[in-house]
């Protein structure tokens, strides 16, 4: 069976307009429209960090609740767009790399500076963007869905071929030019 992530008429907390859509194993899945905070909530919603107030967010069939998102969240690997400044207040806090392994679930995954840069150097893009280094944690994560805030054009084909590993992707970008890696679109209206 092809892992599945499905938004079924999705509203969330703060939204207008529903979202609906369908992004498979092997595929891309590129998140369009809005701004890019909005593009960043809607991610969030995927890993049940936004409220859902009508509809359903699933994954395999599974409806992602409040009770099944911390289970749900493990088969998710999460790239933000970036880290929070010090002092900023934020609903979600995106995590630093250091927080990533230091959580329970992530301890017994081997990733050292070399096997990290590594993978920076694979993303083909600027080593110094935070984005790229933040997309090779999650890639290292190895979970079965990855999900990812405004990559850099040039991580594009890096992340087409984690579909050809069988992960399932999801980029949110503001940038046309990521859309020609895309198998599907989807538009926030």
């Amino acid at each position: 069976m092809v892992m599945l992530l499905e938004l079924n008429e999705v509203l969330i907390e703060g939204e207008r307009q529903t979202s609906s859509m369908m992004a498979y194993a092997g595929e891309l899945t590129c998140l369009t429209g809005g701004t890019a905070t909005r593009r960043t909530r809607w991610l969030l919603a995927m890993q049940g960090f936004i409220p859902v107030t009508h509809g359903c967010i699933c994954i395999d069939g599974e409806p992602l609740t409040t009770a099944s998102s911390p289970v749900m969240r493990k088969l998710i690997s999460y790239s933000p767009s970036r880290l929070c400044e010090s002092g900023e207040v934020t609903t979600y806090k995106p995590p630093t790399v250091q927080d990533v392994f230091s959580l329970r679930q992530n301890r017994d995954i081997p990733i050292s500076n070399g096997i990290l840069g590594e993978e920076v150097r694979r993303i083909g893009a600027d080593a110094d963007d935070p984005r790229v280094q933040l997309l090779a944690v999650a890639v290292l994560l190895n979970r079965p869905i990855v999900i990812v805030d405004d990559p850099p054009v040039e991580a594009g084909a890096y992340l087409k071929q984690l579909t050809a590993k069988g992960k399932l992707v999801v980029v949110a970008t503001g940038d046309d030019r990521l859309l020609a890696f895309a198998d599907k679109v989807a538009e926030l209206l």
